[in-house]
């Protein structure tokens, strides 16, 4: 398959994020004929990563990005900032090159970020983009696919298909907003693909982060992206989530024979740091559903729970001031028998 050395590697990749190298398979993996890889340091001489999803507390820059990793021969992820208020994080698309072309699971929050991510990919491989796959249904991760070639196949769970059609059918939606792309193959709960020998399983484990949460599995090189059902080192986001179904789909994620599970946002580390850190994640998530369920125990009102909540450890987790008032609005509507039947 014809490629090419990505477009953007991050200046500040190897000293700002140690254990997060440029290859995560070993060198003597590749094919003898393959283009040389980046040269990395020994996991041993690494500093540590800090575990935070600032970028700049890492030591990056705004021009460091995207960043682009190669986890496997031909699949690589991809980082691209985003602002939320005050706050800038990492929103994280995966793409994989195939004989046949270029599966991308998740675009990004805009068509010029799209449109970037597109360039980069372009700057890889000479292969068409023929599948999207959208694994959230989220705008930071949709707004730009009308950007992707319209002849490329959009996959999604039913759910984030209604999502995106009721978004597009919307009579309030501004006549100047970027089209919505709204999926038309649909993954109720497995789809294996075939795309240049290589086999791509899309896979729905449950509800998550939106009801609809697609996964894209590569089970030979043993790569699960998770999209925004994995928030690394973000405070868990549930406006639209199921917050005891979420625990139970990361531990569907867990039992399965992975070696590397990629983040939704967040920096994308090594694998064995994300196994790890996405068992930490699991346990926020169990950590903000109990502090939540203790005060409407208590009888609080979701106004005075707001107030009084203390998250511990994750106070210091990004987005915790936008996010932790929704996170228990929505337990709380969970232990009032408030949301949608499964």
């Amino acid at each position: 398959m014809p490629t090419r050395s990505p477009s953007r590697i991050a200046p500040a990749a190897i000293a700002a994020t140690a254990l997060a190298t440029l290859v995560f398979v070993a060198a003597t993996a590749c094919a003898p004929d393959a283009p040389p890889r980046p040269a990395t340091q020994s996991a041993t001489t690494q500093p540590a990563p800090l575990r935070t999803a600032d970028p700049y507390a890492r030591g990056y820059s705004d021009d460091d990005f995207p960043r682009v990793q190669e986890l496997a021969p031909g699949v690589y992820s991809y980082e691209q900032l985003r602002s939320a208020g005050d706050e800038r994080f990492t929103t994280v698309s995966m793409f994989i090159v195939t004989d046949e072309g270029v599966l991308v699971a998740d675009g990004q929050g805009s068509p010029a970020e799209t449109r970037l991510l597109i360039e980069t990919i372009a700057g890889i491989t000479d292969r068409p983009i023929t599948d999207v796959v959208v694994c959230s249904d989220h705008g930071d991760h949709t707004a730009g696919n009308a950007e992707f070639p319209s002849s490329a196949r959009f996959w999604a769970h039913p759910t984030s298909q209604a999502v995106l059609q009721a978004a597009a059918d919307s009579p309030i939606r501004p006549p100047d907003a970027p089209p919505i792309v709204v999926p038309t193959h649909l993954v109720e709960s497995a789809e294996t693909l075939l795309r240049g020998g290589r086999e791509i399983r899309l896979l729905f484990l449950g509800r998550a982060h939106t009801g609809g949460d697609l996964v894209v599995h590569l089970p030979a090189e043993r790569i699960l992206f998770m999209s925004e059902a994995y928030l690394h080192r973000v405070f868990p986001a549930m406006r639209s989530a199921y917050p005891s179904e979420w625990v139970a789909m990361i531990e569907a994620a867990q039992a399965m024979e992975i070696d590397a599970y990629i983040p939704g946002h967040g920096f994308v580390d090594s694998p064995e740091l994300l196994a790890e850190e996405l068992e930490i994640y699991r346990r926020a998530i169990v950590q903000v559903i109990d502090e939540a369920s203790r005060l409407h125990a208590a009888g609080l009102s979701l106004e005075e729970a707001v107030g009084q909540a203390d998250f511990g450890e994750l106070e210091s987790w990004s987005l915790r001031s936008s996010q932790a008032g929704r996170a228990i609005g929505r337990v709380f509507m969970e232990l009032n028998g408030e949301l949608p039947p499964g």
